[in-house]
């Protein structure tokens, strides 16, 4: 598809790093140059598939290919936009989402090998990562991302699939949320990461986890370049957009990723093209810049005159004048502390602000499992501490929201770092929370004592046979129906209810010694047999019922657990009386 690009895009990488990035890439997974449409393959967008029709206008920038500043492994490294420093940071939340839909997919779809780095590559060049949109820490945005209206021309006409759900509009459909879901593709491919119970394409969390789902449809496996490739024009049927969203990748893959506050000032990316209301602010990290720092290599083809000697200009006090470029040789000065931003005391003691003792039940989650305070020395609270909250022992399988056991959280401007959702498990059974300072084991750590309590038995106000035809068999052989027993509560299938069964006499009272029968693993007869517990449905089936030679009517007494009864009638048909041939001779007739 063509692709209505910013004049940002189009105009600050063109020439040779385009080039050079593009043939790396070419050589590295296979993607050829960029042109305006992809080939029409099995990555093509279908009817029902619509992800990769034009939905609205990406980001294209692209990362430099050799940052100057990239922060690696420090919080918030680096400054600037995409040019010159090649900073590459991401917000908090946004990096958390990444990699938290990175280990699910992980377990989920094992096959597919889709790294952090790639879903981080969509987020970026769909949306820059939600910067400038107010990012919360629980994934959501203060303002919506939508883009454009589907209504035809250069963008994909998309009637209304959602009735203006996620997207607003009830007439026309619109891209939505942190990697721009169209409603109808999040439908198929939407994924709730967060652990909340709610698919929200609006929500980073579940919109990294959808988009994990969907790159990773058709059972593809992203370890192969020829998948790889597939999976990301199916997103964008653009080469242009392929080699973005590659470039990014291996961008954070190599290690040139520094964190941001989700706070950070930026202008917003608009995927909707309309740009209208939206005054720069102070970029945020790898929010691509919006000018080209003229050129002073020749264009090609022509001869370059021979310089004159360089003259002094004045200084044109419209214009800034360029940033001075650091001296090799000469060391920087050393930096004079901000006085309105003064250094923070380290960390001497952690103290404990909620309560010790925390309780969940089990298949729940603690939503707020623990609070501590980083003081310094004078019991003044310490902002930007790193605390590490850390699940000890398996006895409970508890993780954090995410699958981990360690997380780290920093304090805010109290002093304080609160531990996130903690999903307790199926398990009954107690645990230790601790908090800690990170890379400081002198401090004395905090523990919380969480419990995870046994989850209440399941409960059936009602058991009921699931059919009504007759069960009957002759004698010496199967009944032809099988008993399905169903368990409900107030109306609704009630799972885990354990079950019974016993062939009784008419009266549904005692057992009996002869008459319908169950067998065991032997083959033997047995007229009692636990049914085991309802599944999903609330439904169990009985074993296979047989009859003796005894005709009769009989009752299967069904139990449950809770001592709920249901008595299923049986019969056993009499024998048909063998006739035996006569043995009198008949009369003479008389003469």
């Amino acid at each position: 598809m063509k692709i209505l690009r910013t004049r940002a895009a189009s105009v600050s990488r063109q020439g040779l790093c385009t080039a050079l990035l593009v043939a790396s890439l070419t050589a590295a997974v296979g993607v050829s140059p960029p042109h305006n449409t992809a080939g029409a393959d099995e990555s093509s967008p279908r009817p029902s598939d619509p992800q990769g029709k034009p939905h609205g206008v990406p980001n294209l920038a692209l990362p430099d290919l050799a940052p100057k500043n990239p922060g690696k492994g420090k919080p918030g490294g680096g400054t600037g936009g995409d040019a010159p420093d090649g900073n590459t940071g991401i917000p908090k939340t946004a990096l958390a989402a990444y990699q938290n839909a990175a280990r699910l997919a992980a377990t989920q779809l094992p096959g597919c090998h889709i790294p952090w780095e790639l879903i981080a590559g969509i987020g970026r060049v769909e949306s820059v990562h939600a910067g400038g949109y107010g990012l919360r820490s629980d994934g959501s945005t203060e303002k919506p991302i939508r883009g454009p209206r589907l209504t035809g021309g250069q963008f994909a006409e998309i009637r209304d699939t959602d009735k203006g759900r996620w997207d607003g509009d009830t007439e026309y459909d619109r891209a939505v949320g942190p990697t721009q879901f169209i409603p109808s593709t999040w439908e198929m491919s939407g994924a709730d990461g967060n652990g909340d119970g709610i698919k929200d394409p609006n929500n980073i969390f579940d919109a990294a986890l959808g988009t994990a789902h969907y790159l990773c449809a058709n059972n593809r496996d992203l370890n192969s370049s020829a998948d790889l490739d597939k999976a990301v024009l199916s997103y964008n049927q653009s080469r242009e957009y392929v080699t973005a969203v590659l470039a990014w990748m291996r961008t954070y893959r190599s290690g040139n990723v520094g964190t941001v506050p989700d706070d950070t000032p930026t202008t917003p990316h608009n995927p909707s093209g309309d740009t209208s209301g939206t005054g720069p602010t102070r970029p945020s990290p790898g929010t691509g810049s919006t000018t080209t720092p003229p050129s002073n290599k020749p264009s090609p083809g022509k001869q370059t005159p021979t310089p004159e000697k360089p003259r002094p200009q004045k200084p044109d006090p419209q214009k800034p004048e360029p940033p001075k470029k650091p001296d090799p040789q000469k060391p920087d000065p050393p930096k004079k502390p901000d006085p309105e931003k003064p250094t923070p005391s380290p960390v001497t003691h952690l103290k404990r602000m909620s309560a010790a003792n925390v309780e969940a039940t089990a298949g729940d989650a603690f939503d707020k499992p623990g609070n501590v305070q980083a003081l310094d020395k004078t019991n003044k609270p310490v902002v930007g501490a790193r605390v590490v909250f850390e699940i000890i022992g398996e006895s409970t399988k508890a993780r954090f929201l995410g699958g981990s056991k360690k997380v780290t959280a920093t304090t805010l401007k109290d002093g304080i770092a609160e531990a996130p959702t903690i999903l307790a498990g199926a398990t009954a059974g107690q645990f230790p929370l601790r908090a800690t300072v990170e890379g400081k084991d002198s401090i004395t750590p905090v523990d919380f004592n969480a419990t995870v309590k046994p989850a209440p038995a399941p409960h059936a106000d009602e058991i009921i046979r699931v059919g009504n035809e007759s069960l009957k068999a002759e004698p010496n052989s199967a009944f032809t129906s099988k008993i399905v027993i169903q368990a409900s509560a107030d109306g609704k299938a009630m799972p885990g209810i354990g079950m019974t069964a016993t062939v009784a006499p008419a009266n549904g009272e005692g057992t009996v010694k002869a008459g319908p029968y169950f067998k065991d693993k032997n083959g033997k007869p047995v007229r009692e047999v636990d049914l085991g517990k309802t599944g999903k449905t609330g439904q169990v089936t009985l074993p296979e019922l047989f009859a003796d030679d005894l005709p009769g009517s009989f009752t299967v007494r069904v139990v449950s657990s809770d001592g709920q009864v249901l008595l299923v009638r049986l019969t056993v048909l009499a024998a048909e009386p063998t006739q035996k041939p006569s043995t009198t001779p008949s009369a003479s007739p008389k003469s």
